[in-house]
């Protein structure tokens, strides 16, 4: 096996971006997850539409969405990506009380997009506190995770 480097200094030590001029144009996807864990009374406003800054699920998927088409912005050293699509769905589960959060970005490239999935993830997560940061302070944020990724010379990872 090969030893693993960081691909994202030179040899000297300064920061680079990777030169993926070379690489083949494969489909690649990435699916991010986040959780809010929050006061059942706050999962509740959620629910039933009735927080004070609005639909707090809808106003997430899309600031998500958004996020993930400026990823490159915000991550430095991160490729200018034209996104095929990107997916953002925002779920209830009362039992732990949390919105879950599952993020998907598709291209055909030759890099992949799994910093796109994990920021729209992050940011939609970040939406629902911010939404809801009047009622309840003590939200957390958690398990912000890259699930699956496929496409590439990598090919294939599925979080266990």
């Amino acid at each position: 096996m090969s030893r693993k480097t960081l691909t994202h200094f030179d040899d000297t030590g300064n920061a680079r971006m990777v030169d993926v001029g070379a690489k083949d144009v494969t489909e690649r996807i990435a699916v991010a997850r986040a959780s809010v864990i929050m006061q059942p009374a706050t999962l509740k406003l959620i629910a039933t539409k009735k927080a004070a800054k609005g639909d707090v699920l809808a106003v997430a998927q899309l600031a998500g969405i958004m996020a993930a088409k400026r990823t490159p912005d915000l991550i430095p050293l991160c490729h200018p990506l034209a996104l095929n699509s990107v997916d953002v769905q925002l779920s209830i589960d009362t039992r732990r009380k949390a919105v879950d959060i599952e993020a998907t970005c598709k291209l055909k490239g030759r890099t992949g997009v799994e910093m796109e999935a994990l920021t729209a993830a992050s940011v939609a997560a970040l939406t629902v506190y911010d939404m809801c940061k009047s009622v309840d302070r003590g939200m957390v944020i958690s398990d912000v995770r890259l699930v699956h990724k496929s496409g590439g010379k990598s090919g294939t990872y599925d979080a266990p």
